[in-house]
């Protein structure tokens, strides 16, 4: 089954955000967590940097089921790890265009090392897959 998008005033207000509070696994007791979302063709996307045993990554691959925060409006999502290079350059450049700041370049050009690419998760509706 297609991946349903989240509804576009989610997504709109996701790429004007530049930090987004996600919440990983649906039976976890993780917290919202901030992190660095883009939008690449409507779709949502975001990278872990760090992917240690028990952070929101590694959660999101044991319970897919999870929340972001959006404009004070917790919405429920679900991880899809993505595996297509096409849309992993796609997300590389997009945090490129939306992290252009001296201080961003560090994250900005270590998202590209091959295991954070590996590491890339698109968010969309929880009913999808």
């Amino acid at each position: 089954m297609a991946a349903r998008q989240l509804p576009r005033s989610v997504v709109d207000a996701i790429d004007r955000a530049k930090i987004l509070g996600i919440r990983a696994g649906a039976r976890s007791d993780h917290r919202f967590t901030g992190v660095w979302p883009v939008v690449v063709d409507r779709r949502v996307f975001v990278r872990s940097w760090t992917l240690k045993t028990g952070g929101w990554y590694r959660a999101f691959l044991d319970d897919p089921l999870g929340a972001i925060q959006v404009d004070g409006r917790e919405i429920r999502v679900r991880a899809v790890p993505v595996r297509s290079e096409r849309i992993r350059d796609a997300v590389e450049e997009a945090y490129a265009r939306k992290y252009p700041t001296p201080g961003s370049k560090k994250y900005v050009v270590g998202f590209r090392t091959k295991r954070r690419r590996a590491a890339t998760i698109e968010f969309v509706s929880r009913s999808a897959g």
